[in-house]
């Protein structure tokens, strides 16, 4: 290559890496990651978690709640849209899928009734967002939008046993990434983010100043360089298993490719699908 061919391609501006706030969560295990997106044929999946279930279907109710005419937006349209979608899987029985069910279908009511204004129009449910650096092509789903006063806030909804707390709003990359790809895509001001527990109906918030935001942000390339550099040493003939090498940890007894995983299940206790569900129905 000639001198000024090289100078050329030098300035060929860089591919941006694609990727959402899940894909690069799942890093944190260079192994999963392979077995999530890169691997083909795709390792078979352990069985569906029940608390996937109950989150799924409380999402769904949540979105589609909003769809509805605002005369129709009441609590019990809550429940009536938790039943229709409802899926038995990850469950032990039916007795325990309908108890659950039924106990989601009050959470929802729960906190439409004491949280949400039929009235205050979302700026976006479950609205795609985008943002793009130097480097990254970021996009993300965000569970809702809101517009308070002028300024946008990201609501994410929870379902699991623990309530959050601010330190895990502030901590959450995925919020942080969130609230960056709203500004981007909506081209208005957005700091504030929000973890919504549906079981309690706890609310915990964090409001981002650009340091925390542009810190987000630095750790995402960050990632987004370790998962190129994985790439390109498996491209030179490296070992799968070297260049995308497991994590291994306790929380392993909830990764989908565990039975995979010679290294996962050393790690981690084999659980049951219907795990992680509340008392009341465990």
């Amino acid at each position: 290559m000639t001198e000024p061919e090289q100078l050329a391609f030098d300035a060929m501006p860089r591919r941006l890496f694609a990727c959402t706030p899940s894909r690069l969560a799942t890093f944190g295990c260079p192994r999963q990651y392979r077995f999530t997106y890169l691997k083909r044929p795709a390792p078979p999946r352990g069985l569906p978690w029940a608390r996937s279930t109950v989150g799924a279907v409380a999402h769904v109710a949540l979105h589609r709640w909003w769809l509805l005419p605002r005369s129709q937006r009441v609590p019990e349209q809550g429940i009536e849209l938790v039943e229709r979608n409802w899926s038995s899987a990850g469950f032990r029985d039916d007795r325990q899928s309908a108890r659950t069910c039924e106990l989601v279908a009050d959470w929802v009511a729960a906190y439409l009734r004491e949280h949400v204004d039929p009235a205050d129009e979302p700026v976006g449910v479950e609205r795609t967002v985008a943002a793009r650096t130097a480097r990254l092509a970021l996009s993300g789903r965000v569970d809702r939008i809101d517009d308070r006063a002028g300024e946008l806030v990201v609501v994410d909804y929870k379902t699991g046993r623990r309530p959050p707390t601010v330190s895990d709003v502030a901590a959450s990359a995925a919020l942080a990434l969130y609230a960056l790809g709203v500004r981007q895509t909506l081209h208005r001001d957005c700091r504030r983010v929000e973890l919504h527990h549906l079981p309690t109906g706890t609310v915990a918030a964090f409001e981002h100043t650009e340091e925390t935001l542009a810190a987000a942000l630095a750790r995402a390339e960050r990632t987004a360089e370790g998962i190129e550099t994985a790439a390109d040493r498996s491209a030179r003939g490296v070992a799968a298993d070297v260049a995308y090498p497991p994590v291994p940890s306790p929380s392993c007894a909830w990764c989908d490719f565990r039975r995979q995983c010679p290294a996962g299940r050393a790690a981690s206790e084999e659980l049951v699908p219907w795990a992680g569900l509340p008392d009341a129905v465990a």
